[in-house]
């Protein structure tokens, strides 16, 4: 293994490396990060991303075998980080991926396999 070279700092004296994001921008991928953190919130968007229609949450709570309360506080979760949008028919309710995703965020969502 190399070893690094390390500069020769003057005691007491700190340079701030530049800030490459806006503060907006930070706010809104952390927030999105921090939804897709949960492994089932992961794998929901992944099958959201890959549907061609909206998902029925009922067909969510089979597949994951999750009661209704759960998977509920998992799509809050991702409908409060603005990736999801939701509708009803009837008593059911569908879930879709966000049409309207800043381009950082498609990217995050497309790049999980």
């Amino acid at each position: 293994m190399a070893v690094m070279a390390l500069p020769i700092r003057e005691r007491g004296v700190c340079c701030a490396p530049p800030r490459r994001m806006r503060a907006e921008k930070v706010g809104e991928l952390s927030t999105v990060l921090k939804a897709l953190a949960d492994p089932t919130r992961l794998e929901i968007m992944t099958i959201l991303r890959d549907s061609k229609d909206p998902v029925c949450i009922c067909d969510l709570q089979v597949g994951f075998d999750l009661s209704q309360p759960t998977l509920s506080h998992h799509m809050a979760k991702l409908r409060a980080a603005g990736l999801v949008e939701s509708g009803q028919n009837g008593i059911y309710c569908f879930y879709a991926l966000r049409k309207d995703l800043s381009g950082p965020v498609r990217r995050i969502v497309d790049a999980i396999a």
